[in-house]
């Protein structure tokens, strides 16, 4: 393993431990430590003429497009010290992309994730009983949206019959609802409800089917994430909400929408600002640029999201998506995917 990334790895966690404004100077740092270690990235860089030597902003560093994660290793991790590898989940499964991770790599993702999820997703200092409408981790080892969930489930000390999701025969994911009722009629501690777009409307769609109206306590929370990938029936985030607090009792504002992909070790999250815009945490920077002239749009103007995750360590930090946005300040609102771009783990419906 590479010292300096193991040396930056470390840093960097403390730096999310104490924020500060450092962000420019450790992405030029680290941009230099990945264009030495990893040699496909190092590959894309040269291509472009773009080097640690002549590039003077983190925003003109080369940024990869997430279907390059497909078809290069684009990772500092030696294939011997690799842990675990992570899938994108779209509708293809031919060719997913693919994040390598190891010990390291994954102690960062975990200090990263929480801080954020800490700050955006739990209210105060309140106790919840976790609902968690996916599979467990050990059936799901490629996911990295059940890795987080399994972050946050150990974080919160929960059992592990939290995951009350199953893999059916064709191993798409489904609710046991005998288990989710349970979970959710338990007690009377705040709930926090956990899943993907199209498995709160399984869930909606069950309770309406049988007539059910539930109300959780005060102060519950959902965390709702990825995309509905041809799985359910597809709605806006409005319709999708209402349902949500029609069935499960949840006020809206306790509704938080999550963005995220497999290529990231960072989230973002419509919760905590004012207009309930996506924004990350200080260590990520997000811009929306035009797909024409690669600049950034002006606000209120809709482009592509590309981003830059300090996280991101031993991959790339620097990642070109094919999710569209309208830029609102140092935040965005999703608008959808580029055209020709495949269906995948992203929650992307308007509102």
């Amino acid at each position: 393993m590479n010292a300096e990334l193991v040396n930056f790895a470390a840093r960097l966690r403390d730096a999310i431990s104490h924020p500060d404004d450092a962000f420019a100077g450790r992405a030029l740092e680290l941009f230099a430590l990945q264009f030495q270690s990893n040699a496909a990235y190092r590959r894309i860089c040269e291509a472009k003429g773009l080097t640690p030597g002549n590039v003077g902003h983190w925003t003109e560093v080369p940024f990869v497009p997430t279907v390059a994660f497909k078809e290069l290793e684009l990772s500092s991790i030696p294939p011997n010290e690799r842990t675990a590898t992570f899938h994108s989940s779209g509708t293809t499964e031919r060719s997913p992309s693919r994040h390598f991770h190891c010990a390291q790599s994954l102690d960062l993702y975990g200090t990263a994730l929480w801080a954020g999820f800490k700050e955006k997703v739990i209210s105060g200092t309140e106790k919840y009983d976790l609902v968690i409408l996916s599979p467990r981790p050990r059936i799901t080892p490629r996911s990295s949206l059940v890795h987080m969930f399994e972050v946050v489930r150990r974080q919160l000390g929960a059992p592990d019959t939290a995951f009350i999701g199953e893999l059916d025969d064709g191993g798409a994911w489904t609710i046991n609802f005998e288990a989710a009722l349970a979970a959710l009629r338990r007690d009377e501690r705040p709930k926090m409800i956990m899943g993907t777009a199209f498995s709160f409307v399984h869930l909606v769609d069950f309770l309406a089917e049988n007539n059910l109206r539930l109300k959780m306590a005060a102060g519950s929370r959902v965390m709702e994430t990825g995309g509905y990938k041809n799985r359910s029936r597809v709605m806006s985030k409005t319709q999708l909400h209402g349902l949500i607090a029609e069935r499960l009792g949840v006020s809206r504002p306790g509704i938080i929408c999550e963005y995220g992909m497999s290529e990231l070790s960072s989230q973002a999250y419509d919760a905590g600002n004012a207009g309930r815009h996506f924004e990350f945490q200080s260590w990520a920077r997000v811009q929306i640029i035009s797909p024409e002239t690669g600049r950034e749009v002006a606000c209120g103007e809709t482009g592509l999201i590309r981003i830059f995750d300090l996280a991101n360590v031993f991959s790339v930090a620097a990642i070109q998506t094919e999710d569209l946005a309208i830029r609102r300040g140092e935040g965005f609102d999703l608008a959808g995917r580029a055209a020709l771009a495949e269906p995948r783990g992203c929650s992307l419906m308007t509102a």
